[in-house]
């Protein structure tokens, strides 16, 4: 499940206020009850319920670094302290073990806890409401059976009194939680299947469809509106708009998408940051007929409004320049002596191992955080089995401020790329950020003590 840190920030006081101004009783929270049986034991209800599991990212959020799986506690940082990540492991003292099927329903997808309280909206509720109740039940069998059980305590809220309150959570769901179902745009059965897992179990919309006043998604559908999916910022990275602009999927095939599904990277990129975990812990567990699906139903999607679906050409003079050795700027120096040896004069990288520069889109986006995050702290590809390595960026956390503003900014404008400047004091605020910001899986380089044969064993 994807982190929105931000939501929570505003919740206690302002469904407060809501609640003040409206002068009206709390909203009751929605429930439902179900008329499933659900065996628990049956190996092949557990089977799919864990590829739903993958395909909901559940691992994500509910394990941390060197963790056991699911066992909660991973932090998710908000201005006024963090919110911790609840063990949703079968144990029956901290984790889930007491959860009914209907009590495992109610929190999944209405955002409602054993103890009829509200769940902040960190858990993408809203997207799992259109999970079918089969896929729910099945989810339920592998949790019981399939997962093992972790004494783990959950961790309280850092917030402050009043700004933990749950009760005001109420009316956030009744305003930006409204009950749906999965309504498909076609007819076409694939295109069907891609949507689905789009807006429901992959919660892409979490990470990549801007948030509104009350830090809800603008759209939790392309019906809802063309916002949907069309990018947005989250924990620093720049989740790049999924829609058919330049800066988004014009210039991506759909065998390249379901290739980056799969591997988590292209001939000319790479996942990082939160991608890369979605990668590592879900997609690439996927099937292909779903990969595809979802790769083809993105490509339909329009461009997102306002935005160009091409940009205008630009001469390359960077190569030659490099190849030459004319460093006209600071920029310039700091990239041959920190980048070229990987990126190369040309920007181009090596496939599939150094990701390129030039094109690259997540790199002259018009939002740089994503650059600057990954020059400070560095990351790692996602480790598959489709590729023999998953290789590390090393973090440049100790060059100057200004060093790191002047080689962002040339990377960003150098061959034919295009991108917007980026100063000094929006290097101190990532730094300042990265200082807070805890450490995941795909920020550190993988342990090479781990035989190849004990993570196909983790795979399977």
């Amino acid at each position: 499940m994807k982190k929105w840190p931000l939501t929570i920030a505003v919740l206690g006081v302002g469904g407060l206020a809501l609640a003040f101004a409206l002068g009206q009783a709390l909203p009751n929270l929605r429930t439902s009850t179900s008329t499933i049986e659900v065996n628990i034991n049956d190996p092949e209800l557990i089977k799919k319920g864990q590829y739903v599991a993958r395909t909901a990212d559940c691992v994500a959020c509910h394990t941390t670094l060197n963790g056991e799986d699911f066992a909660g506690g991973l932090p998710m940082l908000t201005p006024l302290g963090a919110i911790y990540s609840t063990n949703i492991t079968p144990d029956k003292e901290t984790g889930i073990g007491n959860y009914t099927f209907d009590d495992f329903n109610n929190a999944t997808k209405h955002g409602v806890r054993k103890d009829n309280s509200a769940l902040y909206p960190a858990m993408p509720y809203p997207s799992y409401q259109i999970m079918p109740e089969e896929d729910m039940a099945a989810m339920y069998a592998y949790f019981m059976s399939g997962v093992k059980a972790v004494k783990q305590t959950n961790k309280p809220s850092e917030m402050p009194p009043v700004l933990n309150w749950r009760w005001p959570l109420a009316y956030w769901q009744a305003i930006f939680a409204p009950e749906r179902e999965f309504i498909a745009e076609t007819d076409d059965a694939v295109l069907a299947r891609g949507q689905y897992l789009i807006e429901g179990p992959g919660h892409c919309g979490s990470c990549h469809t801007e948030r509104g006043i009350g830090f809800q998604e603008l759209a939790l559908s392309n019906a809802d509106s063309e916002e949907f999916l069309s990018g947005a910022v989250i924990d620093g990275w720049r989740a790049k708009s999924l829609r058919g602009e330049h800066d988004g999927l014009a210039i991506w095939s759909t065998a390249e998408l379901v290739d980056f599904f799969k591997t988590g990277r292209t001939d000319i990129t790479a996942a990082f940051g939160a991608m890369a975990e979605v990668v590592e812990h879900s997609t690439q567990y996927m099937t292909e007929d779903d990969l595809y699906a979802m790769s083809a139903y993105l490509k339909t999607l329009s461009p997102k409004p306002g935005e160009p679906v091409t940009i205008a050409a630009k001469e390359d003079v960077t190569t030659q320049k490099l190849m030459d050795g004319v460093y006209d700027s600071r920029g310039s120096i700091l990239y041959a002596e920190y980048c070229q040896i990987c990126h190369r004069a040309d920007g181009k990288g090596v496939p599939r191992i150094f990701p390129a520069l030039e094109g690259n889109s997540a790199v002259y986006s018009r939002d740089a955080d994503s650059v600057l995050q990954i020059t400070l702290s560095g990351g790692r590809m996602p480790d598959t089995p489709h590729d023999r390595m998953a290789f590390t960026m090393p973090e440049f956390i100790n060059l100057s401020d200004a060093d790191v503003a002047e080689v962002v900014n040339y990377i960003r404008n150098s061959w034919t790329n295009q991108g917007s400047k980026v100063d000094v004091d929006d290097v101190v605020k990532m730094r300042h950020f990265l200082s807070k910001k805890p450490k995941t899986g795909t920020d550190v380089a993988p342990d090479l003590s781990i035989t190849a044969a004990a993570k196909g064993a983790n795979r399977e």
